[in-house]
Formats: C-alpha cells, structure tokens, sequence
C-alpha cells in the first residue's frame, strides 16, 4: 500500500491548501487527492459528452486531481468503482441563495 510522510504531506497542503487535500482508500490501495479547481471540473466535463458519461467524468476527475499513490486505483476497475462513489464528495462547495430585490 501506498505510504508518504508527514513532509510531504505538508507540502501538498502548501501547494494545495490545507483544507484541499484528500486521502482516498479502496481496499488495500490509497491515493492523495486534491480538490477540484473550476479547471479540473471543466475539463472532466468537455471531455465526458458534457458530463453526460458519469463514468469517464469521474476517471478524468482522478487523474486531474491525482498527487500520488496506487496507480491500480486508475487502472484496474475493482478499485476504481470504489473511488468514483466518494470523488465527487472532494468537490463541496459554499451554499448560495438569491433574493429578488
């Protein structure tokens, strides 16, 4: 399984910011994620049909988000459908209102 340090962990976070860096584990395979830019989305977008195939959505989301870790998570679908159902998740957002004025 995948392992790094407290030091780099602390770099991603500077590179990402604190609150932008995840770890995902499916089964015995762990990877480092970061959230999402509006880039990222953009791209996982453009290139998923206009986000009509959920699934390549998700396995450009991956590798748009990738830092490092068990590259079987990318590759073998096992461990690739147990990432998709939480990848979404990294991309929370502030919730809005409007008010007619």
């Amino acid at each position: 399984m995948f392992t790094y340090t407290d030091d780099q962990l602390k770099g991603w976070k500077k590179k990402y910011g604190d609150d932008s860096v995840f770890e995902v584990v499916a089964g015995e395979k762990k990877a480092v994620l970061h959230k999402p830019t509006r880039q990222d989305l953009s791209f996982a977008t453009a290139g998923s049909s206009a986000g009509q195939d959920n699934v390549k959505f998700c396995e450009i989301l991956l590798k748009q988000c990738w830092i490092d870790g068990d590259m079987e998570i990318q590759t073998n679908d096992d461990y690739f459908f147990g990432v998709i159902s939480v990848i979404q998740e990294m991309a929370s957002y502030k919730e809005a209102s409007i008010k007619k004025l």
